[in-house]
């Protein structure tokens, strides 16, 4: 019931369409009566000889024609009104669930997979339509004519009446009883379902990897394990449903063959009128089927519930990273950058950063360099503010970025990572990624200082040529220095770049080099470089060890110092 009331309230915009259908039920629901009463007048009128007239047979005629038509359209009323709100909430509710993860912090995605959080953003939202369109229509409908069929059951005769009530505890029992032990079974399945597309999402993504080290046999394997799996859950659940459904049935029964037998007994001792027997078997048949359906509606019920459980879960995920509620928007800024001594760790037992402190200032090109796993592209999250310091501060021209809005922080940055990410879509599009309103002349001209203007123009489609999905259809020198054009077309005041030319060969390496020189000055600059000949240039360079800043200065201080610096030097010349 919480979860139906917080769906109900999430749905409050589509509350009119709603009631709309509910009143299509409700109608739906009393004329279903008609029929039982007419039938039950007929054959009270074929027991009195002369009873029956041509014109009250028609007129009982009329009355039946009349209450079909409007049972249709209130049906029609119920089913169309119902699924068009159920339709335009799904959607929105998935919007919803998207924009939630959109706004949680990377460190909740370090232990998810990307189709299994797809699976709750489609697929369990989609089983949310199954609640509004289908499973609450039905069950109002049916506890309508549950309590309309008992009130004419009454009428006509008590006793009667009474009898048949008896199999309903026993329903109402083996529902709760369903609920119970089944529910857990559907959440299972839809969380297995959520694992299936994590692994099938994961082997189409690495569908290159997996042809290339021939581990064709080995993933097939593993794909008939999982889908066993979804196969064994799905069974289980149903098999317990197959077993519940024929059981509420056959309690149902009961009613019938009380009737039957009791009620035949009182027409044949003239206690009973032949038609209130009749009309009382009608009515009952009307008083079991929704019995039953209510028993199909809680597996409806539960399989919903349980997809409601995910999609809630995501939507009650709190973001690591939130704004101050008075935060401040960063209208422009100079550059400047300071980490005012920051500590830093993903697990209190592995400290990243150890009390860092150093300033970039505006126009300045700062290079930060050191062993793998350093710390260097902590260093870089910190001032994106993908994370949080443990203890210090992170400075933009003096402000705490803790107290910006995180959108005007972010708009004065511009980040080329090392693993470069395209969307599907068009060069053109991937290079004004970050500036939407940028013209073609300014695409190009960030091409030409990204050094990606020759192969694009060489491109049979040009600028208008597809990427593929993760820019499949380029080599990794040439998605990076896409990158780096959409970088240089954003035009912030910061500009970072992580491994920016880790994937390209030396001659092109050079010229980006030459572009980013081009740049130094214009902007304040972080570079992240496991080649050294790419930093040479830069005003300071900070070699990290353990977490700390070891040495800092420029690449000709640091080489008459011979530590640190000098050390990965002469190792990467001795490498190359």
């Amino acid at each position: 019931m919480n979860f139906t009331k917080r769906l109900l309230l999430m749905a409050r915009k589509h509350w009119g369409a709603l009631i709309a259908a509910a009143c299509g039920i409700v109608g739906a629901a009393l004329l279903n009566l008609v029929t039982p009463e007419i039938v039950r007048k007929l054959t009270a009128a074929l027991e009195v000889e002369g009873g029956l007239t041509v014109s009250l047979l028609l007129g009982y005629v009329f009355v039946l024609l009349g209450a079909y038509l409007l049972r249709a359209v209130c049906r029609f009323i119920s089913i169309a009104i119902s699924h068009l709100a159920a339709w335009r909430f799904v959607p929105e509710l998935t919007l919803t669930v998207y924009d939630k993860l959109q706004s949680l912090s990377l460190r909740y995605y370090q232990d998810k997979q990307t189709g299994e959080l797809m699976s709750r953003m489609v697929n369990d939202t989609r089983q949310l339509e199954l609640l509004v369109a289908h499973a609450l229509p039905d069950l109002a409908s049916n506890l309508l004519v549950v309590l309309g069929v008992a009130v004419m059951l009454f009428v006509i005769n008590p006793l009667l009446a009474l009898l048949t009530l008896i199999p309903v505890p026993f329903v109402l029992w083996a529902s709760t009883l369903f609920s119970r032990k089944v529910a857990p079974m559907f959440r299972v399945n839809q969380r297995v379902l959520g694992h299936l597309n994590g692994v099938l999402q994961d082997n189409l993504s690495g569908m290159k990897e997996i042809q290339t080290f021939a581990q064709e046999k080995n993933v097939h394997n593993r794909m008939v394990e999982e889908c066993k799996e979804y196969s064994r859950v799905n069974i289980r659940a149903n098999f317990a449903a197959a077993l519940y459904h024929p059981g509420v049935e056959l309690l149902t029964s009961l009613g019938m063959i009380i009737v039957v037998g009791l009620g035949g007994y009182m027409a044949f001792q003239g206690q009973m009128p032949v038609s209130d027997v009749v009309g009382f078997v009608m009515y009952l048949s009307l008083f079991y089927q929704p019995l039953a359906t209510l028993a199909r509606l809680a597996e409806d019920v539960q399989m919903a519930y349980a997809s409601a459980v995910r999609v809630f879960e995501v939507l009650d995920a709190e973001p690591e990273i939130t704004e101050a509620p008075d935060a401040a928007e960063l209208a422009s800024c100079r550059g400047k950058i300071t980490f005012d001594h920051v500590t830093f760790h993903y697990d209190p037992k592995e400290p990243v950063l150890d009390d860092v402190s150093f300033t970039a200032n505006p126009g300045e090109m700062v290079a930060i360099v050191g062993p793998t796993g350093v710390g260097k592209t902590t260093i870089l999250s910190l001032i994106e503010r993908f994370y949080d310091p443990v203890s210090g501060a992170v400075r933009l021209d003096g402000q705490d970025i803790r107290k910006l809005t995180l959108a005007s922080l972010r708009g004065q940055i511009s980040m080329v990572l090392q693993d470069t990410f395209l969307f599907n879509g068009t060069i053109a599009e991937n290079i004004a990624y970050g500036a939407p309103g940028a013209d073609m002349e300014q695409i190009r001209r960030a091409a030409q200082a990204a050094d990606a203007d020759g192969f694009i123009s060489a491109m049979p489609h040009g600028y208008e040529t597809m990427v593929g999905e993760r820019g499949v259809r380029l080599s990794g020198g040439q998605k990076q220095r896409i990158a780096i054009a959409r970088a240089i077309l954003r035009n912030t005041p910061v500009l970072v770049l992580d491994e920016a030319t880790s994937a390209v060969d030396t001659e092109t390496e050079g010229e980006i080099q030459r572009a980013i020189d081009a740049l130094a000055g214009s902007r304040t600059i972080l570079v992240i470089a496991h080649r050294l000949s790419t930093i040479r240039r830069a005003d300071r360079i900070l070699v990290l060890k353990d977490g700390k800043i070891a040495e800092s200065g420029t690449h000709e201080e640091l080489l008459v110092k011979k530590g640190q610096y000098y050390a990965l030097c002469m190792a990467q010349e001795v490498r190359e």
